[in-house]
């Protein structure tokens, strides 16, 4: 009977801390937690918790790669899709890159069956942060549409 209030006390922090059993760190801005990217890129957010698009640039070729994962950012997510459009918005204009899937023979991903997706454009080698968004992105079956994301490498 004495252990009742502990029980109670660890019951109440349980549920206190709930959501996402994963180590996070909680930006004191946002209010929210993140994950740690696995490529060491920029994790966005797809849906409530559901899923995130890792994006990840490389400066000296102007090469962007996209990963999409689950909503803890650990496990990779293979979509339909042939390409992901990245909209950035630097230098006063509005710039596109388009991403084509990347099949992988080691993992048996195909163009429309991957989770890797990959693009070039010159004006990401001078380019190191930026608001954008993602347009579209179906994934399992859901539609995502205006993906909001800020970029920094």
């Amino acid at each position: 009977m004495k252990f009742l209030p502990l029980l109670a006390t660890l019951t109440a922090l349980g549920l206190v801390i709930g959501g996402c059993s994963k180590q996070e760190s909680a930006p004191a801005a946002a209010g929210g937690h993140q994950h740690a990217a696995p490529h060491g890129g920029t994790l966005v957010e797809v849906g409530e918790h559901a899923y995130n698009i890792e994006l990840v640039r490389e400066a000296a070729t102007g090469k962007m790669s996209a990963y999409v994962l689950d909503g803890h950012a650990e496990n990779f997510v293979r979509i339909t899709a042939p390409t992901l459009e990245v909209i950035a918005f630097t230098g006063g204009q509005r710039r596109s890159i388009v991403l084509r899937a990347v099949p992988n023979s080691g993992t048996g991903e195909t163009v429309g069956d991957t989770s890797q997706f990959e693009g070039q454009a010159d004006w990401l080698k001078q380019t190191d942060k930026f608001p954008g968004a993602i347009p579209l992105v179906e994934i399992r079956g859901s539609k995502f549409a205006n993906v909001s994301l800020y970029f920094r490498s």
